[in-house]
C-alpha cells in the first residue's frame, strides 16, 4: 500500500512532491511527450496523430467514433485530428455503405508510407523511455501502465518493441 503521506490533524498531507503518484505519471506523460515529438519533428508528427494512423492501419475503415474510443482521444477533438491526418494526404474519409452519415476512416498509400517510415523512430522512443529498466523491471512496468491506463484485460504483447 502506497504510504507516502503523513497525517496532519485529520488530513493526509505528501511528504515529498516526488512521492506523489499523479506528480510521477504527469511528469513520465512530459518525457514520453518531448521525446516523441523530438525523436518525431522530422515527420511533422504528433503523438495523437500517430495513435490515430496506427489504428487506422489496424482497423480499416473505422469510424471516428470507434477511433476514438479506441485512442482514448476526446471524441469531440477528433475530428480536428482527421482534418489533420486528410490534409496531410495520410488518410481518406468515405461514407460508410451501411450508413451514409457515416465516415469510414482508410489509410492512404502516404498514410501507410509513413508509418511504414516512422516505425523505427517510434520503436527508438519505446526503448528510451523504458531504456533505464531492466528487462524485468520493463515488463513490470509495463504491466503497471497497462492496469492504471485501464488496459489490464488486454494481452500481454510480449517482448518490447
Amino acid at each position: 500500500m502506497y504510504t507516502g503521506f503523513i497525517r496532519s490533524e485529520s488530513k493526509a498531507m505528501p511528504t515529498e512532491l516526488h512521492d506523489m503518484p499523479g506528480h510521477l505519471i504527469r511528469r513520465a506523460h512530459q518525457v514520453s511527450t518531448a521525446l516523441f515529438a523530438e525523436e518525431c519533428s522530422g515527420f511533422d508528427l504528433t503523438s495523437v496523430q500517430y495513435a490515430a494512423l496506427f489504428a487506422i492501419a489496424a482497423h480499416d475503415g473505422i469510424d471516428a467514433t470507434r477511433l476514438a474510443t479506441m485512442i482514448a482521444f476526446d471524441r469531440s477533438t477528433i475530428g480536428d485530428v482527421l482534418e489533420r491526418l486528410e490534409s496531410k494526404g495520410w488518410i481518406t474519409r468515405a461514407s460508410s455503405s451501411a450508413d451514409k452519415r457515416i465516415k469510414s476512416v482508410h489509410l492512404s498509400m502516404s498514410g501507410k508510407q509513413l508509418l511504414g517510415d516512422v516505425a523505427p523512430t517510434v520503436a527508438r522512443v519505446q526503448q528510451r523511455l523504458l531504456g533505464c529498466l531492466s528487462a524485468g523491471e520493463q515488463a513490470t512496468a509495463m504491466a503497471i501502465l497497462r492496469k492504471l491506463a485501464g488496459a489490464a484485460d488486454l494481452p500481454d504483447q510480449g517482448e518490447q518493441r
